[in-house]
């Protein structure tokens, strides 16, 4: 928010009473996130900030009728990437579920296009209805261990610094980096310090030992718990627990039974990762809310993990809260229980009305295909159909096994078919052909493996989005329906396609380096769930997000094992290792 003296004197005039308020919000009933009470009040606002509680009169009357005021909800870590959407189209679906202030990490497009793809979130950003604070990518890529579109060094991280939506170092990710000294990253966590920055964590796996290492290298906050003993060590060793649900990553429910009132104020709810049609069906953190209510954790307390405390970790002082200074991020609830949303007010203008768009909020400001256009293209050498092709000289092979609703996977060791000394699909057995294609340095890399949990049973699903370093990957039934799945990423410039019996029967195109649509958000939904009807043909019936799940299948950094361009990847000796397995265990 613009200050000079002249709009404090305002601000202190309207406080005093001096002066009318710009608006005021009457007959409301206020949740205190200081101190947990409800109380009655008028909220004056001037030029877009609180200055009283009380009574007061206003140039224009907001008559809340009875119904609760709380704070715009803040999403203390999500990635804008993981939505499909610009910043643009994605600021008018948050808006509408009260998300008015967000956390984005743009390391998926910064794996893709350097400090240009960071550029393009900044750039495209500016001036949109929902306030988008950005966390610098700490770790690109993410490991040594795969190809991506560019390095990020210290150097490179820098200027950004200087930015006034650039809030810090974004979840460092290279635990080993830190454990061995790596000068390289030491350097990214003393500039963040350096320069009065925060620093979130991605501590997947790592026990309390290894947390003390973490923690006394400065990283505050960690998303990544999926344990209630997890959870625990985070919050014992001083660090901001965030609780996550998303699409592919579920631990809220999990995880509610650590909080207690004493606990609670060091606690985050988040997203992470949520494709489209889930955040357009459920909602973002709105959603998380509701669902910790619902499992019994009480409404002050869940608004206060996306509002005052989120706000405190950023240390963004004048968001959070209703009070006088804060900025006047308002949502008007019709019920606490539901938390369903009558009025959205950003700034100190109603911006959402029974979820309707004023659509002065939402004019473009800047042309996000304009601005795309500095980012690369698919970049990958042509490809044959025996480049999917397994050679064995054993049936005990590694497997992947997908665990629902989780970023993690399962190391098993299981005999596998084979044909003439190939591995071949087994739709009695679920394991089917995984492959991770490099797409942007037309290297050749092709990392092959084996996956279970899928349940295809025909054709393939292929992504440009598979994070972090965002290769190509696919799975399926047949060497020439994973060729035909990439061939069409290709042609398209990235995105999503899903292929059976040799045709393509559905596709996203994602031209925005490989993982965002220059569309609205109506017409990707509607190509989504072109997608989804089309997973019924293939024979995928599963209670989890293939999409998602696909893309985090090439995250070396998350247990137990994963893909890379590079080859199969166990996260426990944090190396690759090969295919055959000479003995169980």
């Amino acid at each position: 928010m613009k200050m000079d003296v002249q709009i404090l004197k305002k601000r202190i005039k309207v406080a005093n009473k001096d002066i009318k308020a710009d608006v005021v919000i009457k007959n409301g009933r206020i949740v205190n996130v200081f101190t947990g009470d409800i109380t009655k009040g008028d909220i004056a606002i001037a030029d877009g900030t609180i200055a009283g509680i009380g009574d007061y009169d206003g140039e224009k009357i907001i008559d809340a009728q009875d119904k609760f005021i709380v704070p715009g909800f803040i999403d203390g870590h999500m990635h804008i990437e993981s939505t499909m959407l610009t910043p643009y189209e994605l600021s008018k679906v948050l808006i509408k579920h009260g998300v008015t202030t967000v956390m984005a990490d743009p390391h998926e497009i910064a794996n893709v296009a350097g400090t240009n793809g960071i550029d393009f979130m900044l750039n495209s950003s500016e001036d949109l209805p929902v306030d988008i604070f950005i966390m610098l990518p700490s770790c690109v890529p993410a490991t040594t261990f795969e190809n991506s579109g560019a390095k990020l060094t210290a150097e490179d991280l820098q200027p950004f610094y200087s930015h006034p939506r650039v809030l810090g170092l974004a979840e460092v990710m290279d635990f080993p980096s830190i454990v061995n000294l790596n000068e390289e990253m030491l350097k990214k966590i003393v500039n963040a310090k350096l320069n009065g920055s925060i620093i979130d964590g991605h501590a997947a796996g790592l026990s309390k030992e290894e947390l003390n290492v973490y923690a006394a290298a400065g990283i505050y906050a960690d998303h990544e718990c999926i344990t209630l003993d997890e959870a625990k060590n985070r919050l014992e060793l001083g660090m901001y627990l965030m609780i996550r649900e998303g699409t592919a990553a579920k631990q809220l429910k999990k995880l509610l039974p650590v909080i207690t009132k004493v606990n609670s104020r060091r606690c985050m709810l988040v997203t992470d990762d949520k494709l489209l049609d889930d955040l357009i069906a459920e909602g973002s953190v709105d959603h998380n809310v509701r669902l910790a209510i619902k499992e019994g954790l009480d409404p002050v307390t869940a608004i206060q993990m996306v509002t005052l405390n989120a706000a405190e970790f950023f240390e963004l002082h004048n968001l959070g809260a209703i009070a006088p200074g804060y900025q006047a991020d308002l949502l008007i609830l019709d019920d606490l229980q539901r938390i369903s949303i009558d009025k959205v007010i950003k700034n100190g203008k109603c911006v959402v009305q029974s979820e309707k768009i004023d659509k002065e909020v939402v004019k473009k400001n800047k042309s996000s295909k304009e601005l795309a256009s500095r980012l690369p293209k698919i970049n990958m050498k042509k490809l044959q159909k025996n480049d999917f092709e397994i050679h064995l000289s054993s049936d005990l092979c590694n497997v992947i096994e997908i665990v629902p609703n989780s970023l993690m996977t399962y190391h098993r060791v299981e005999k596998v078919d084979i044909n003439k000394g190939k591995f071949n699909t087994s739709i009695l057995k679920d394991q089917l052909k995984l492959a991770v294609i490099e797409r942007h340095h037309s290297t050749g890399n092709i990392g092959l493996g084996i996956v279970k949990g899928f349940g295809i049973k025909n054709g393939a699903i292929a992504t440009s989005v598979a994070h972090d370093s965002h290769n190509i990957v696919v799975t399926g039934t047949s060497d020439e329906e994973m060729l035909l799945a990439v061939n069409q990423l290709k042609k398209m410039n990235g995105g999503i396609a899903i292929t059976k019996d040799k045709e393509v029967i559905a596709t996203l195109p994602l031209v925005i380096g490989g993982l965002m649509s220059e569309k609205g958000y109506l017409e990707v939904q509607k190509e989504l769930d072109i997608l989804n009807e089309a997973l019924s043909m293939i024979g995928f019936d599963a209670d989890f997000n293939p999409f998602l799940t696909l893309s985090f299948l090439t995250l070396p950094v998350i247990p137990e094992i994963k893909l890379t361009d590079m080859g199969l990847f166990e996260f426990k000796r944090f190396s690759h290792i090969k295919i055959e397995e000479q003995s169980i265990g």
